[in-house]
C-alpha cells in the first residue's frame, strides 16, 4: 500500500479573487495502490505533504496517460473529459490525514464520506468551519457573497432570474454524490459530507449533516446532528433529534446502534447501544435522571443518563402519573418495513 492517503481530480468555483469556494471530485481516491500514487506524484513532481495544485490543459494528457497505465482507467477517462473545461481545476494529494488546510482539502474530505469511503469520524475535519466560505448557493451555482448583487444584476438585466436557494458554508449532497441505493425526500435537508449507508430513506422532514449518517437500511424522519452515526435498522420519528458536538454535547459521541427507535419529538443526548427507545416526546440528556425499574416494575436505582450510555435493550419512557423518566429492559425490537428500504 502507498503512503498517499487520499487523491482527488477537481472541477469547481473560484471568485473573481482567484479563491476557492466549491470543488466537485468524481471519483476520489482513498488509499491508492503505489502505481497510481506515483504516477500523480512523479507527474505533478509533488514530494510530499498535502497539496493543492492548480491544473494546467497541458497536464491533462500526460497525467490521463500515466494513470490509465496504472491501472486508474476511471480517473484517466475523468482528466480526458476535464480538456474541454472551462472551469478551474484541481488535483489534491493528502500523505497523511491531517485537518484540511484548504478548500479543495476540504471538499475531498467531504466527498470520501458521502462516497462511503470512509465512515463518520473516520477522517480528520477539524477546523473545517474556518476553511470554507460562506456562499450564495445558486442555479448559477456558486456565488462570492460580495459578488451577488453584481451577479443578481446581470441576470435580471438579461431578463433572467438568479435564485438564490441558500447561503450556507455547505452545499447539499445531492449535487455532487447521490449514493446507490437511498431515497432522499428533500435533497436539500442531507449536506454533502453525510454518509448514507444502502437502504437509508429520509423523508421530507429528515435532516444529515456532515460527518453524520446511517449504516443503513434505516428510515430516518428527524435530525442527524453533526458527528452521529445511525446503526442498520434504526427508525428516527417524525420532529425526533439527536444531539451532536456541535449543538451541545460538547466531547461525547452520540450515536445509535442496530434496531433503535426514537419516537416522534424524542431525542438523546447519550449514545445508546442496540435496540434501543426513547418513547414519544420524551428527550434524554446526558443528566436527566432516570429511575431504573426492576423486573417487577420497581425502582431498583436512581442514575443519571450518562451512566446508561452505550448499553442495549433499554427503554426510556416518562411515567404518566409522577413526570418521572423511568428506563426498563426494552423486550420488543423495532422491525423495519422491508419494502420501504429496497431501494
Amino acid at each position: 500500500m502507498s503512503n498517499v492517503y487520499s487523491i482527488g481530480f477537481g472541477i469547481g468555483t473560484c471568485n473573481s479573487k482567484d479563491e476557492w469556494l466549491e470543488v466537485y471530485f468524481p471519483q476520489p481516491l482513498l488509499n491508492p495502490s503505489d502505481d497510481i500514487a506515483k504516477a500523480v506524484t512523479n507527474t505533478l513532481d509533488i514530494e510530499g505533504g498535502n497539496v493543492a495544485i492548480a491544473l494546467e490543459e497541458a497536464q491533462l494528457q500526460p497525467l490521463a496517460e500515466c494513470l490509465a497505465s496504472a491501472g486508474a482507467k476511471e480517473q484517466a477517462a475523468i482528466l480526458r473529459q476535464f480538456a474541454s473545461s472551462q472551469r478551474p481545476l484541481v488535483a489534491v494529494v493528502l500523505h497523511s490525514d491531517d485537518a484540511p488546510q484548504s478548500v479543495p482539502e476540504s471538499y475531498l474530505k467531504l466527498h470520501l464520506l458521502s462516497h462511503r469511503l470512509v465512515k463518520p469520524h473516520g477522517t480528520k475535519l477539524d477546523g473545517i468551519f474556518g476553511q470554507l466560505a460562506n456562499v450564495a448557493w445558486t442555479n448559477q451555482g456558486a456565488i462570492d457573497l460580495a459578488e451577488l448583487p453584481q451577479r443578481q444584476l446581470e441576470a435580471r438585466v438579461k431578463g433572467e432570474l438568479l435564485e438564490v436557494s441558500c447561503v450556507d458554508k455547505f452545499p447539499k449532497m445531492t449535487n455532487y454524490v447521490v449514493p446507490t441505493g437511498v431515497r432522499i425526500a428533500h435533497t436539500a435537508r442531507v449536506r454533502l459530507g453525510a454518509y448514507l449507508g444502502e437502504g437509508t430513506t429520509i423523508m421530507h422532514e429528515g435532516f444529515v449533516n456532515f460527518n453524520a449518517g446511517t449504516e443503513g437500511p434505516g428510515m430516518i424522519e428527524g435530525r442527524i446532528s453533526a458527528g452521529v452515526f445511525v446503526g442498520a435498522g434504526s427508525d428516527l420519528g417524525g420532529g425526533s433529534s439527536t444531539m451532536g458536538t456541535l449543538s451541545g454535547g460538547g466531547n461525547i459521541v452520540i450515536s445509535l446502534g442496530e434496531g433503535c427507535l426514537l419516537g416522534a419529538n424524542a431525542g438523546t443526548g447519550i449514545p445508546l447501544g442496540d435496540r434501543c427507545t426513547i418513547e414519544s416526546g420524551l428527550y434524554i440528556t446526558s443528566g436527566t435522571k432516570v429511575a431504573v425499574l426492576d423486573d417487577k416494575g420497581e425502582v431498583a436505582e436512581s442514575v443519571k443518563a450518562r451512566d446508561l450510555a452505550g448499553k442495549s435493550d433499554l427503554l426510556f419512557r416518562r411515567n404518566s402519573a409522577t413526570g418521572a423518566v423511568e428506563c426498563l429492559t426494552n423486550k420488543s425490537a423495532v422491525e423495519l418495513n422491508a419494502e420501504l428500504h429496497s431501494n
